[in-house]
C-alpha cells in the first residue's frame, strides 16, 4: 500500500527484500542437498565423487603401505597374528568408508537435518511474520526534512546489504557441503593407516559441524523472529520528534538485524567451538 512518500516506499522495499530472504533461508534450510535446487547440483557432486574413488583407493594402499612402516617395528612384528589383524581390519573400514562414504555423509546430515526440523516445528514461528513499518513511523518519516532523512536512505542500504550477506552465507554452507562430498573418498582414505587417520576423523568433523551449522542458523532466524513481533520502543510518541521517532525505530532495527546477520555469518565459528574443532 503506498503511502505517496517515497522514502516510506524506499524502506518498505527494503523490508521486503529482507523478508523475502528470511523466508528463502526457511525454505532452504528445510530441504536435503539432492532437493537444493531440484537436485542437479547434487547429482554431478555425486558423479565426483565416484569418480574421485579410484584416486581414494589408490591412497588408500598408499596410507595402509605409510602406516604399516610406523606401526609395525619389525617384519617379525608383523607376522605376530594379532598385530596383523589389527592392521587388515583397519585397510578393510577404510576401504568401507570409501565405498560407503555417500551413505555416512547422509547419514550424518539427516541426523542434523532432523535436528533442524524439531527447531522449526517447535519454535511454532512461520516466516510470513514479516517485519513491516509502524504506522507512527511512517506518519513521523513524511514530516521528516531532506537532510534529515539521509540517514534513512542509509538505513535502506544498510537493510539491502544485509539481506544479500545473509542468504549468501546460508548458499554457502550449502556448497561448502557439496564441495565435501565431492572429495570425501580423498580424506577418508587417511583412515587405512594409523599416523593418518587424523586427517579422516578431522574431515568427518568437519562435515558434521557443516551439517549442523543450520542449527545454529535456523535458531539466529527463530530468536530474530520473537525480537521483530515485538513492538518497536519507541517511548512517548507524542513527546518525541518526528526525527527521534525515525531514527530510534531504524537504529532498533538495523541493531536486530545485524545481531542476526552477524550470528549467522560466524554460525561456522560457532559451532566449531561448540564441538571443539577450533
Amino acid at each position: 500500500m503506498g503511502d505517496g512518500n517515497w522514502i516510506v516506499e524506499n524502506l518498505r522495499n527494503a523490508l521486503a527484500m529482507w523478508n523475502a530472504k528470511l523466508t528463502e533461508i526457511w525454505a532452504v534450510m528445510s530441504q536435503s542437498p539432492d532437493e537444493f535446487k531440484g537436485g542437479a547440483v547434487w547429482d554431478v557432486m555425486v558423479n565426483i565423487n565416484d569418480a574421485l574413488k579410484a584416486i581414494g583407493y589408490g591412497l588408500l594402499v598408499l596410507f595402509f603401505v605409510m602406516g604399516v612402516m610406523k606401526t609395525a617395528g619389525s617384519f617379525a612384528e608383523l607376522k605376530r597374528p594379532e598385530h596383523a589383524f589389527k592392521v587388515f581390519i583397519r585397510f578393510a573400514l577404510a576401504e568401507s568408508a570409501i565405498t560407503f562414504c555417500m551413505d555416512i555423509l547422509l547419514m550424518l546430515f539427516r541426523i542434523a537435518q532432523g535436528a533442524i526440523s524439531v527447531i522449526m516445528s517447535s519454535s511454532g514461528i512461520m516466516p510470513s511474520a514479516a517485519t513491516d513499518l509502524p504506522q507512527e513511523v511512517i506518519t513521523a518519516i513524511t514530516n521528516v526534512g531532506f537532510w534529515d532523512s539521509i540517514p534513512l536512505w542509509i538505513g535502506s542500504l544498510i537493510i539491502w546489504v544485509l539481506s544479500l550477506v545473509m542468504i549468501l552465507t546460508v548458499y554457502g554452507r550449502f556448497f561448502k557441503i557439496f564441495m565435501a562430498t565431492a572429495i570425501a573418498p580423498i580424506p577418508l582414505a587417511s583412515f587405512a593407516g594409523e599416523p593418518t587417520a587424523n586427517i579422516g576423523k578431522s574431515f568427518i568433523k568437519t562435515y558434521a559441524a557443516l551439517c549442523l551449522q543450520g542449527c545454529v542458523i535456523v535458531l539466529a532466524c527463530v530468536i530474530f523472529s520473537v525480537v521483530a513481533s515485538e513492538e518497536p520502543t519507541l517511548g512517548n510518541v507524542a513527546g518525541m520528534s518526528a526525527v527521534t521517532i525515525t531514527w530510534q525505530y531504524i537504529g532498533e532495527l538495523l541493531f536486530n538485524m545485524l545481531v542476526l546477520v552477524g550470528t549467522i555469518k560466524t554460525s561456522d565459528r560457532l559451532i566449531r567451538e561448540l564441538m571443539g574443532l577450533s
